[in-house]
């Protein structure tokens, strides 16, 4: 059964209220050679951060994905009020002995004790985490779902837009194909033409001819490179319609195929064959730039 391609550029979010929480996940993520993964989340959360991990990485395989993870809540029992009172007295001390020293009546010290920086802080009470997740995870399976729908969507566009690159290779690796044969018909011909004029039409020996153009056909010959790249064709085809994670699989097929190109095009001796290759060389290249944004 074929999988979807994927591209490795997505974003997703999801959010989830559960009574008095607001839970919210945002994912995106860019080209990466491998899988790397960043996640920001509250203090409070941070147990939780390899469990999160462990199940976007069941649906993301390659990329560099970055996860934002808010928690909002709405409920004084999830608020800790902490009283710093070591702090509080050594603030009152001063205060007092500062009214000895000026001469001043008392009057609102614990209002102004109260005001003072970290005396009296609010935090996040720290909960269960099986109750934290239970609210988390929907928040999550939204985000990721709508991530990995994306990937899929334009991986999809991609996987299409090769498919096309494909068939054009296919066409000129054809052209180049019923192109070669004939040169060598053409060549004969042109030598057999020429040394007749050398030799003032004397009949010229026809193994002599026939050595010389076997040399000729030899050293242009380009029908091993084009049985490899009609094969590496139908490999790009067959690995695209599988699916799943083709991006290093593609990779490793078009260095191949650039690579019995540029041999076609050293050993080109036709101007046609040579105007064909460098269109095929441009269509290759095109692909490779598309595989680097799959996963």
């Amino acid at each position: 059964m074929s999988e979807s391609v994927k591209s490795m550029t997505g974003y997703g979010r999801g959010e989830y209220i559960a009574e008095e929480r607001k839970f919210t996940v945002e994912m995106k993520s860019v080209n990466h050679r491998y899988n790397d993964m960043t996640i920001k989340l509250p203090r409070t959360l941070a147990g939780l951060e390899d469990k999160i991990k462990k199940r976007i990485m069941q649906k993301v395989f390659r990329g560099k994905t970055d996860v934002y993870i808010s928690f909002e809540t709405f409920s004084a029992a999830d608020m800790d009020v902490k009283l710093n009172e070591v702090l509080a007295a050594a603030y009152l001390e001063k205060l007092r002995r500062l009214q000895e020293k000026l001469g001043l009546t008392q009057g609102r010290e614990l209002e102004l004790v109260a005001r003072f920086p970290d005396v009296i802080t609010v935090e996040k009470a720290q909960q269960e985490e099986a109750v934290i997740w239970e609210a988390l995870s929907p928040a999550l399976e939204e985000a990721l779902e709508r991530f990995v729908s994306m990937r899929e969507m334009e991986g999809e566009n991609l996987k299409k837009d090769i498919l096309l690159k494909g068939e054009r290779i296919k066409a000129l690796v054809a052209e180049v194909k019923e192109r070669s044969p004939l040169v060598v018909v053409e060549y004969q011909e042109k030598l057999q033409n020429r040394l007749k004029d050398l030799m003032g039409g004397v009949e010229v020996d026809p193994q002599r001819i026939a050595t010389e153009v076997a040399v000729f056909a030899d050293k242009g010959c380009v029908d091993e490179e084009v049985t490899r790249l009609e094969s590496h064709l139908v490999q790009l085809r067959d690995i695209l319609e599988k699916g799943g994670q083709v991006g290093r699989k593609l990779d490793f097929l078009v260095q191949e195929m650039n690579r019995e190109s540029n041999t076609i095009a050293s050993k080109a001796n036709d101007i046609q064959i040579v105007k064909a290759t460098i269109e095929l060389k441009s269509e290759i290249e095109k692909i490779r730039e598309q595989i680097q944004n799959m996963e």
